[in-house]
């Protein structure tokens, strides 16, 4: 089997830097980008020539097409876009300012479509390739302090599913990875941000759920060793799914949210078919 070239977003650390090394030890080519090359440089102990290390800010409307073609110059080719930069904007909603969200999404779904453009004209051309988003439960289900970064992966999935479609009859694969809790640095100063401005009416559940994310911090159940692998197991084969689950944390969260989904429909059918015409059968 011929071997792949992958781009791989925010690869300095974390779920990045996992699945940069489970592509390399597959035998892969990997173009590793991060905001810091040194960081990136520091991650990855083995420097072969099968791998190559960009900066990148993928808020940067330049940086996406830059790394694209220093790839292709390298190597040819881009078989695999994993789009895994983004970090976390925590808090109540109404805590937040403008600039929260603007940065969360430049970031989380701007930053994501940037590098997804940027990579489309040459999967195109060879008929081929899978992009994969880094989305999270959080981008199915609902969380507490989760409403920004929550926005922002609930339109990583919108913005999957539909490019789905847009690409699936050029060859081109598209699935979005949605993890449970990882033992990262997810929920780390360096990565998670939580809202200002603080209200007194929130006080209450602010501080109770900032102590328990916080508790949870390098307690989360899922490996971010096995995460690697399971990209590469995914990315190997021949129909991928849309959607995949990570961590069993996420298949149970993630079921009974559907679960209580299907129920409210139920319950509440009788009202929502009544908007129709009386003609429709």
């Amino acid at each position: 089997m011929s071997s792949k070239t992958w781009l791989i977003t925010g690869a300095a650390r974390g779920l990045g830097a996992q699945i940069t090394r489970a592509a390399l030890a597959a035998g892969d080519n990997v173009v590793a980008t991060a905001r810091s090359v040194e960081a990136a440089r520091g991650a990855f102990a083995a420097h072969t020539d099968r791998l190559l290390i960009q900066p990148l800010d993928v808020t940067d409307p330049a940086g996406p097409q830059a790394v694209v073609d220093a790839a292709i110059a390298r190597f040819g080719a881009i078989d695999v876009l994993v789009n895994n930069a983004g970090y976390g904007q925590l808090g109540i909603f109404e805590e937040s300012s403008d600039e929260d969200v603007k940065r969360q999404f430049d970031t989380n779904v701007f930053g994501l479509a940037r590098m997804t453009r940027a990579v489309l004209p040459a999967m195109r051309s060879r008929r081929s390739g899978h992009i994969i988003n880094i989305s999270s439960i959080a981008g199915v289900v609902g969380f507490d302090l989760c409403t920004l970064y929550g926005m922002s992966k609930f339109a990583v999935e919108g913005f999957s599913v539909n490019l789905a479609r847009d690409l699936g009859p050029l060859g081109i694969h598209v699935t979005v990875v949605e993890p449970g809790y990882f033992r990262t640095d997810f929920l780390d100063a360096s990565s998670a941000r939580f809202a200002g401005n603080p209200i007194d009416d929130y006080a209450e559940v602010r501080s109770r759920t900032e102590a328990a994310y916080r508790e949870y911090n390098h307690q989360q159940p899922g490996d971010p060793a096995k995460l690697g692998p399971a990209i590469v197991q995914l990315a190997s084969t021949k129909t991928p799914p849309l959607h995949l689950l990570l961590g069993s944390d996420a298949v149970e969260v993630v079921r009974k949210g559907m679960t209580e989904r299907l129920a409210e429909i139920q319950a509440w059918e009788s009202l929502s078919v009544s908007t129709d015409h009386d003609d429709v059968a």
